[in-house]
């Protein structure tokens, strides 16, 4: 078995997390990569046996508008400090993956740069896509070029040329010998070149053994990209968006429709419930009590399951129109010292970690409705019976057995089957993981948690009435504007206006209005009303 089939991925936004400056001053470097030492040994104590971290490179402002791919970022420190950092990770047993940006570079890249010295003179005049020496743009260099997103910072490569491919395969060489890396996350693979990443590939199978390559894809047939010829892993937005959507919305069926849509594939794929990209889970979630069935499927649904910095702590973080800050915030681990959520993810690691069917073991739907979830993973002679209830009501579930008795990896203890039949009682948005009762296969250093170390925290908070925030909205409509002059708040208090002269206005329609802050889709919906 690969080292990545049975890994838990611990995720952190560097810049972020370490309170870098959000501007490169370009100054001596600051090595705040020391800072995350005790995050590596945080993580290897929550149970996780693999960092993706990035993006590391020199850029001027995130991070993915790289200007300098073989020198760490001088906010971060120096490529000593990072050689140490990755020599760190290793003897805490934790394999190091690396955010690649590949697609595109910042403007102060040195083949950029000296395209618009040289212009059409440049010898790098062909390692960007449709560049226009007949054209402008907003920086009015007198020239136009490929953006990734239509972003004028982050120039489109070529990854047809020769010879930028060649640069980025010596650059992932460099990474390997300086650095010792375990693999890649690729930015933005669901825009990258096929045949870019074939040769990728190429070097990947020779390069180290069992080196790692995952893509961010967002949208497509990810067997595109996960085949024995491009990449090992991408990540699996489809998940995350049925994860909290199916908790939110009542609905398992999304749930089990896209796992059975997946298919085999499902547990090659990178799963989330959140990360440095899209709001927090705990932010996400309408009904925080949800925390504790979301994270049960993350671990034990088909995938490589991976836990975002902070999320673990329950964590908040909003997707802001223009701005990705507040889901990439400093922290300090001391401000959360015993967390309930931590433990309840330890226990969750360490499970998957321990027991064969949760890593690569068949899939199997047992029971199915809107407010409950079970499910089995098989390998071999092992099961695992999952179950999981989105409901404010507890339920009971009879589930088929092939284990004479299983231990609960939540709550201790152990339950015996009768005739091949389990009886399972769930609290509302609770969660049940058995195994089998013998144990599995747990390395002996491994920390083991108190299995009921989250269980008082995370019922007390499932107790509490769960509220929503609308939001600041106008209590009255401006007279004498018409929709196309309103504000978006003004925007916001006329559709609940109209609402409410058709009937009653739930908290979720009041939730849905204030979460629209787009404003030709307000307009729109605005507009269609007869009222």
């Amino acid at each position: 078995m690969s080292w990545y089939q049975n890994a838990v991925f611990y995720h952190i936004y560097p810049l972020g997390l370490t309170g870098a400056p959000a501007q490169n001053p370009c100054a001596e470097p600051v090595r705040r990569i020391r800072m995350l030492y005790p995050w590596v040994e945080h993580l290897a104590a929550l149970g996780c046996s693999a960092f993706y971290i990035g993006p590391l490179f020199e850029s001027v402002g995130h991070g993915y508008e790289t200007t300098d791919y073989r020198r760490l970022d001088s906010r971060l420190g120096t490529n000593e400090d990072l050689r140490d950092f990755v020599r760190f990770c290793h003897g805490k047993g934790v394999r190091v993956i690396l955010d690649a940006v590949f697609n595109h570079t910042g403007r102060q890249f040195f083949a950029f740069r000296d395209l618009l010295e040289k212009r059409e003179a440049s010898p790098y005049r062909d390692w960007y896509r449709n560049v226009n020496f007949h054209a402008d743009n907003a920086y009015h260099d007198g020239l136009s070029y490929e953006t990734w997103g239509g972003y004028e910072l982050l120039a489109k490569l070529n990854l047809q040329n020769p010879a930028v491919v060649r640069y980025h395969l010596d650059t992932v060489r460099f990474w390997v010998e300086a650095f010792d890396i375990d693999g890649l996350r690729l930015d933005a693979a669901d825009v990258l070149d096929f045949g870019f990443m074939q040769a990728l590939r190429r070097l990947a199978d020779t390069i180290k053994p069992e080196f790692w390559l995952m893509g961010e894809v967002i949208h497509g047939e990810y067997a595109r990209w996960v085949n024995d010829q491009t990449l090992h892993s991408v990540t699996n937005y489809r998940l995350h968006k049925a994860l909290y959507s199916s908790h939110n919305e009542h609905n398992y069926f999304e749930l089990a429709h896209t796992v059975e849509q997946l298919g085999e594939l499902c547990g090659r794929l990178y799963s989330f419930a959140d990360n440095h990209d899209v709001e927090r889970i705990q932010t996400r979630l309408r009904c925080k009590a949800d925390y504790l069935p979301v994270h049960v499927l993350l671990f034990t649904l088909p995938g490589i399951p991976s836990v975002y910095y902070g999320s673990e702590f329950a964590v908040e973080g909003r997707k802001e129109r223009h701005s990705d800050a507040s889901l990439r915030p400093a922290l300090r681990l001391e401000d959360y010292a015993n967390e309930a959520h931590a433990a309840l993810i330890a226990a969750l690691a360490r499970a998957r970690r321990a027991e064969p069917a949760l890593q690569t073991g068949s899939y199997e739907k047992l029971v199915l409705s809107t407010g409950h979830f079970a499910f089995a993973r098989r390998s071999g002679d092992r099961e695992a019976l999952i179950a999981v209830n989105n409901s404010d009501a507890p339920v009971t579930l009879s589930l088929p057995a092939r284990m004479p008795a299983y231990r609960s990896a939540l709550r201790g203890g152990t339950v015996s089957a009768e005739n091949g039949w389990l009886r399972i009682e769930l609290a509302p948005h609770g969660a049940e993981l058995l195994t089998p009762a013998d144990g599995g296969v747990s390395p002996e250093t491994e920390p083991v948690p108190d299995p009921t170390a989250w269980k008082a925290a995370l019922e007390a908070e499932a107790a509490k009435p769960q509220t929503v925030s609308t939001g600041p909205v106008p209590a009255e409509v401006p007279a004498g504007k018409s929709v196309d002059e309103m504000t978006v708040p003004e925007l916001q208090a006329l559709i609940l206006q109209k609402l409410a002269a058709n009937g009653p206005v739930t908290d979720r329609m009041r939730r849905d209005v204030a979460e629209n802050v787009y404003l030709n889709s307000l307009r729109n919906w605005a507009k269609s009303f007869r009222n």
